[in-house]
């Protein structure tokens, strides 16, 4: 069986190692990050052209099943991915990390784009942590209020004027957390929601603080894809 991972995330990662030696394993990675952490098993990066590039590239490597376990705002892929097997008669499987959900003493402000994330701004606060990514800043270039930008490689694109770069790869701890967001004096965290457990100390930090949260609700998986929640989930629908 051959079985390709559309990737890049963590729970593609442990996916790839735990069917590693019982399948053959390729998986794909876009190509954002300069030094990404590899899988098991075969890698290949960068994309592949849309729906009919993936079908093609399905059937030339005789594919027998995709998991789509790309990060949950990588929406263009997973809907390529659902109309490559659709065309290419391949099974299909969505592996989604659980998203984050608020507690008591949260102060959540949910919105659905990052655009409406910028919008949501006024009146919140005038220092703010924005961890959504490198890809999303000119949605925020405009803004007045001043920006600590957490990503993994330095943003592209345009920026907010007043912005200070961290470059930091996850999983980040909750006392580092606490400690950042009073150093730099935050009063307001945007986030994607995301979901897991590597990025989610920034929440708790933010809700002992009492700092706002400003939460991009994420895209829904394609109609009629099935999904799972864990690596193991998705490892047992293949044995299935």
């Amino acid at each position: 069986m051959h079985v390709l991972i559309l990737g890049g995330t963590t729970e593609a990662r442990v996916l790839a190692g735990l069917l590693h030696g019982t399948v053959r394993v390729t998986s794909s990675l876009a190509g954002r990050v300069a030094a990404p952490r590899l899988p098991a098993g075969e890698v290949r990066v960068g994309g592949f052209g849309g729906v009919e590039g993936l079908a093609g590239w399905i059937r030339q490597h005789h594919v027998d099943a995709v998991i789509d376990a790309t990060h949950p705002f990588a929406e263009r892929i997973s809907f390529n991915a659902a109309g490559a097997a659709a065309t290419a008669h391949v099974p299909l499987l969505a592996l989604r990390r659980p998203g984050w959900v608020p507690v008591k003493g949260d102060r959540w402000h949910e919105t659905g784009s990052l655009a409406e994330a910028a919008d949501r701004l006024d009146g919140l606060g005038k220092r703010v942590f924005l961890t959504t990514g490198r890809m999303g800043l000119a949605a925020f270039a405009d803004r007045p209020e001043w920006f600590l930008v957490r990503s993994v490689d330095p943003p592209e694109g345009p920026v907010p004027a007043r912005t200070e770069v961290l470059l930091d790869r996850g999983p980040f701890t909750l006392e580092g957390e606490r400690t950042l967001l009073a150093e730099h004096r935050i009063d307001v965290l945007v986030t994607k929601d995301s979901g897991g457990a590597a990025t989610a100390p920034k929440l708790r930090a933010a809700r002992e603080a009492g700092v706002p949260v400003v939460v991009v609700r994420r895209p829904p998986v394609p109609q009629g894809v099935r999904t799972a929640a864990t690596p193991e989930e998705a490892a047992a629908w293949l044995r299935g």
